[in-house]
């Protein structure tokens, strides 16, 4: 087993048997796997075609299979529930799409995205033919999310009291388990499985409250849920992770994305409460100045006062 990376940062939890090989894939410096072949590549952080097409250059006839990860923002509706792998793809509206840079991307995350990851999957076709295996997450999670997106609502319910929920609690969500994802991605290669599919979870409908009382019974905490009208919250310019307000616009469809095919193929997953479990242990193993500091969601003293001023307003 290999690993490229630019080596940046350590890698410690990588057992001593895999090679480790340094590159940049912004500057094109791949000369580390030139002369090289595997059986499979693992294309993790993609998200810029020239990076496939580089990669091409390089592996080309030297990979035997070559699996993406990408996306669900890969596709163009989201307003339809049951979205399945063969849904239109949202076109890139940009002048050179292998012109584009990490930078480029970061400035314009929202409208480069999906679109960026669309055309890189359209490249790895091109590149490695049909021995290519298209991965499509959703919302990764568990132990080592760093983006505390889904993290904050089983530390919410841990904390206990009266929580503000957005909308009804009844609105679906979709999330995966990094190591769910990981073991199915290695079984695939294993497989030599070829195709594209939906990775998303779990696999059963979650509401919005199905989860917060799932956290609870992980936590064994008190607390109360206190919805509150996406109409408020758009007032008070308050967006919270993993939430989206369906309405019947664009995300109409938003959690209730198809993963048959990936099921068909082998996907499986743990219980929802293990993952709540391993979460909070690992994030309570954090440093006390990274817990106190959140990368997502809102203060508990914002949402103090968000839920005063709602019980003004209606009681």
């Amino acid at each position: 087993m290999t690993l490229f990376n630019r080596g940046k940062r350590p890698s410690p939890e990588w057992p001593g048997e895999v090679e480790q090989l340094f590159g940049d894939r912004n500057t094109g410096d791949l000369s580390a796997l030139e002369g090289r072949t595997w059986d499979v590549c693992i294309d993790n952080p993609t998200s810029l075609p020239f990076w496939v097409r580089d990669a091409g250059k390089v592996l080309k006839g030297r990979v035997g299979h070559y699996i993406f990860i990408s996306s669900i923002s890969v596709y163009a509706d989201g307003s339809r529930a049951g979205i399945t792998e063969d849904a239109p793809l949202v076109p890139y509206k940009g002048r050179d799409a292998m012109a584009e840079t990490l930078e480029t991307l970061r400035a314009d995350m929202e409208n480069l995205y999906g679109p960026l990851k669309a055309l890189s999957e359209a490249e790895a076709h091109r590149q490695f033919g049909q021995r290519v295996t298209i991965v499509r997450p959703g919302y990764i999670v568990g132990p080592r999310d760093e983006t505390d997106r889904f993290t904050y609502w089983p530390l919410r319910v841990a904390d206990g009291g009266e929580i503000l929920v957005p909308g009804d609690g009844q609105d679906p969500i979709q999330v995966i388990d990094a190591r769910d994802l990981a073991e199915w991605v290695v079984r695939l290669a294993e497989s030599g499985t070829c195709g594209t599919f939906n990775a998303v979870g779990p696999n059963y409908p979650l509401t919005m409250d199905a989860a917060l009382h799932g956290c609870q019974a992980v936590t064994g905490s008190a607390m109360t849920l206190t919805h509150v009208s996406p109409e408020f919250l758009d007032e008070h310019q308050v967006q919270l992770p993993i939430w989206v307000w369906r309405k019947s616009g664009p995300y109409a469809g938003y959690g209730q994305v198809s993963n048959a095919r990936a099921v068909a193929a082998g996907l499986t997953y743990r219980l929802f409460a293990t993952t709540v479990a391993d979460l909070l242990a690992w994030y309570r193993s954090l440093p006390a100045e990274r817990q106190a500091s959140p990368r997502a969601g809102i203060s508990r003293g914002r949402e103090a006062e968000l839920l005063r001023l709602w019980h003004a307003r209606h009681g």
